[in-house]
């Protein structure tokens, strides 16, 4: 009798057990972007039973009784517990911690990394940020990253200053989800403006050269743009924005995951009319789509497509009259530039049983670039003619990177081995355009140009090259004792063209010059992290980089032939740059204040400049050496959940080592060592204070100032422009899906300029870069939450 009682509890108990200790299934994603959160810790309190959300943000909990409590957490979010009911599904929303130092990002490495054992000075914009801005153009984000300055061109036209003046050369690495944009030798510096702003999920901004992994053009810094993967749970969401200029954009983006498969498509087309500067109208359609399929829960597969099409008038610069009456009438109502870029990428992905990853990349490009750039425009003061070009540069690319993580459990250690090719041919042309000036009254100046006559018969450039970029490299990363990283990183860049020089005919066989260039360089890192815990800790790297010269400097026609006679630069050598670092964060006030700081300074040889001319072209020449240092400093603080405050910035010196002007005994000034670059502000700050009021729930408004010192125009540093400061304004209200928002940009209403440049020959004048008045922006965005 006592067996069969002891029979019927163990059959009572296996079926009565699973009512209260059953499995818990759930989802967690992030509340903001509605991601799937990977590696996020579920455990029951107060037991040593968890497990972790796989790449989909799902996770399944053995025996969990109804009276359980789990606490769910991870890196960069809030933590959260939850009472556990008969449900035994969950969708799990974390709120992300922007004050938290435990920031993982993922273009240090091509994989995703904590910060603190990153050794780079390196800023993330976060998907809220980002989300708050509503950014009608990427700079209005990029511009909150302490040390960096995206220099508003109009139209989302720009250039930009990282470690570097504010310029146009080619010092910069553009990514989409870790693949550059353009093909190594095809740079521009308004490419920015074929990224879709809408899709972009958080950027990462490294500053200072990242050679040993991206390679060249790497050497001020990169910025990687990452874009919105599939949602976790059914999303959708829609807006509309304009302002008082002529400014118009809808916008949208939906996504979703299904068992193994998710996608999220989305888009926005813009347009001005009629805006404040004339001759500024501009489109802009740009369209996205990612498609994720899992295998396993570590194994996916990833295509992205990418798609954008702009086309605008280029007002251009005004002169100094125009400028300080707010005459914004542009000279010119000819210019324009038209952009068509298409970007694809297949991604296969793995993550191996002790924590190791490999991905292979396989991307294509398609990219046209035509314009009539004000730019190009060459007069000389009191003349009433004047040159102009218009010009096309077209590439296609089909490449690969690949790259495996081996981790080792000695030393903590791991060790990052990768290679990348890239195909790319490229053609280019540019011919001149007769123009005819009209002159102010003084006749220093010019009102007004309008085309004469196109003269293809006059060529600028004309060439085709297939460009091979090759790479291969190699980081080992080690703790010889707790606490202590080392890294040690060397990268092998190999970048060949053939090509032909329709311009340059040999005289013998009467043929279009062709032939072959390669430029070779390898570029060590080495960087060391220590973390002191608490919040707390220091860093340290040196690393080498280099920039090849853009094929656009090596086939136009030089202004004025070379001593030698040489008409174009088949000889030249590439920049390189000699960087070293020291920084480090620390958390106070428990980790209601953030701080993070870096000092730098980097020797630069051979950096390919661009000297105006009396008749206001551009020559390129080499400067022998030149130096630039500097320290950044960023802080945030959150004393609550209703006030976040934030202020980041640099004070640098960018300055002329060694550098000939000029070649000709007759000069009075030959050189410029010792003396600043021009367009290299000292000081550049961003801040900004964030309210959102217990009183007032979903509402949220800030304040945003910009500043920017003074800076010399130009080399010989004769003329100062004084800089300014700029301030923006936005709220927002939500109530259920809909958001109603406002950026009032440029509160004040200042009278600035955001790039003023001269020559350097005394009868030369300022061209100003006006910047828009007082600016209002309204907008309404719906977005729709759906069920697991």
């Amino acid at each position: 009798m006592k067996n069969l009682y002891i029979t019927l509890l163990i059959v009572c108990g296996a079926i009565f057990q699973p009512l209260h200790a059953q499995s818990l299934k759930g989802k967690i994603f992030d509340a903001a972007t509605k991601e799937p959160v990977i590696g996020a810790t579920i455990q029951i309190i107060n037991t040593h039973t968890g497990v972790v959300s796989d790449n989909n943000g799902t996770f399944t909990l053995q025996n969990v009784g109804e009276s359980a409590k789990i606490r769910i957490s991870t890196i960069g979010y809030v933590a959260q517990e939850i009472d556990v009911t008969s449900t035994r599904m969950l969708a799990i929303a974390l709120e992300p911690a922007v004050e938290n130092l435990q920031t993982i990002v993922v273009t240090g490495n091509r994989e995703a990394a904590l910060r603190t054992e990153t050794p780079i000075a390196i800023s993330k914009l976060s998907p809220k940020m980002i989300e708050e801005a509503k950014p009608t153009a990427i700079y209005e984000v990029i511009n909150k990253t302490p040390g960096v300055i995206m220099v508003n061109l109009n139209n989302e036209q720009h250039s930009m200053s990282i470690r570097q003046p504010m310029t146009t050369n080619a010092y910069y690495l553009y990514l989409e989800d870790g693949v550059p944009i353009r093909p190594m030798g095809v740079f521009n510096h308004n490419s920015l403006l074929e990224m879709n702003q809408f899709t972009v999920s958080s950027i990462e901004v490294v500053k200072g050269p990242v050679s040993s992994i991206y390679g060249p053009e790497a050497v001020g810094g990169a910025v990687n743009f990452i874009s919105q993967r599939p949602t976790a749970v059914p999303t959708a969401r829609i807006g509309l924005q304009a302002d008082q200029w002529g400014y118009r954009r809808v916008q949208y983006g939906a996504g979703a995951t299904l068992g193994k498969f998710g996608v999220y498509i989305g888009g926005l087309a813009a347009e001005q009319k009629d805006a404040w500067m004339t001759s500024s109208d501009y489109t802009k359609n740009a369209q996205y789509a990612r498609l994720e399929y899992h295998f396993t829960p570590k194994t996916r597969l990833i295509y992205t497509l990418s798609y954008a099409k702009y086309n605008s008038q280029t007002s251009g610069s005004v002169d100094s009259i125009a400028f300080y009456n707010r005459q914004y009438i542009s000279t010119t109502d000819f210019t324009y530039r038209k952009s068509y870029s298409l970007r694809s990428r297949l991604t296969l992905e793995h993550e191996w049983k002790n924590g190791s990853q490999s991905f292979f990349t396989v991307f294509g490009r398609d990219n046209k670039h035509g314009q009539n750039p004000s730019y190009g425009i060459r007069w000389t003061s009191g003349a009433t003619t004047a040159r102009g070009e218009i010009n096309s540069n077209d590439f296609q690319s089909l490449g690969v990177i690949a790259q495996h993580t081996q981790r080792f459990a000695f030393l903590n250690s791991k060790i990052i081995a990768g290679g990348t090719i890239d195909f790319s041919p490229n053609k280019y042309w540019s011919y001149q355009i007769d123009l005819a000036a009209q002159l102010r009254a003084d006749k220093k100046s010019v009102e007004k140009y309008t085309i004469v006559k196109e003269r293809p018969d006059i060529q600028i450039a004309n060439y085709d090259a297939d460009i091979l970029n090759s790479a291969f490299y190699l980081q080992y990363d080690f703790e010889p004792i707790k606490n202590l990283r080392l890294s040690a990183g060397l990268r092998y860049d190999n970048m060949s063209f053939d090509f032909v020089n329709n311009l340059d005919i040999d005289k013998t066989t009467n043929q279009a010059v062709g032939g072959s260039k390669s430029y070779k360089q390898t570029t060590p890192k080495l960087g060391i992290t220590y973390d002191f815990g608490n919040g707390k800790g220091i860093y340290a790297n040196f690393s080498k980089g280099f920039a090849p010269s853009g094929l656009t400097a090596i086939f136009r026609k030089r202004p004025t032939p070379a001593p030698n006679g040489d008409l174009f630069y088949y000889n030249l050598i590439p920049a390189t740059f000699t960087n070293a670092e020291v920084g480090g964060w620390i958390s106070l006030l428990k980790n209601k204040m953030y701080i993070d700081a870096s000092l730098y300074q980097m020797n630069g040889s051979n950096e390919l400049l661009n000297i105006r001319q009396p008749d206001n072209s551009t020559d390129y020449q080499a400067a022998g050496k030149t130096l630039h240092k500097g320290i950044e400093l960023g802080i945030t603080y959150k004393p609550s959940k209703e006030v976040f405050a934030r202020i980041g910035g640099t004070y640098s010196v960018h300055r002329f080592v060694e550098f000939i002007l000029s070649q000709k005994a007759s000069d009075a000034l030959k050189d410029v060592n010792g003396k600043d670059m021009p367009s290299a502000p000292r000081w550049m700050w961003n801040g900004e204070i964030s309210y959102y009021p217990k009183w007032f729930k979903n509402f949220r408004t800030s304040v945003e100032w910009q500043h920017l010192s003074k800076w010399y125009q130009n080399q010989v540093n004769t003329v100062v422009y004084n800089g300014y400061d700029l301030v923006n304004f936005r709220a927002g209200y939500q109530w259920k899906g809909i958001e109603v928002f406002t950026n009032v940009m440029n509160l004040t209403d200042a009278l600035y300029a955001t790039n003023a440049t001269r020559g350097n020959a005394s009868t030369d004048r300022t061209t100003f870069t006006p910047a828009a008045p007082r600016t209002f922006i309204l907008g309404v965005q719906y977005s729709f939450t759906g069920k697991k």
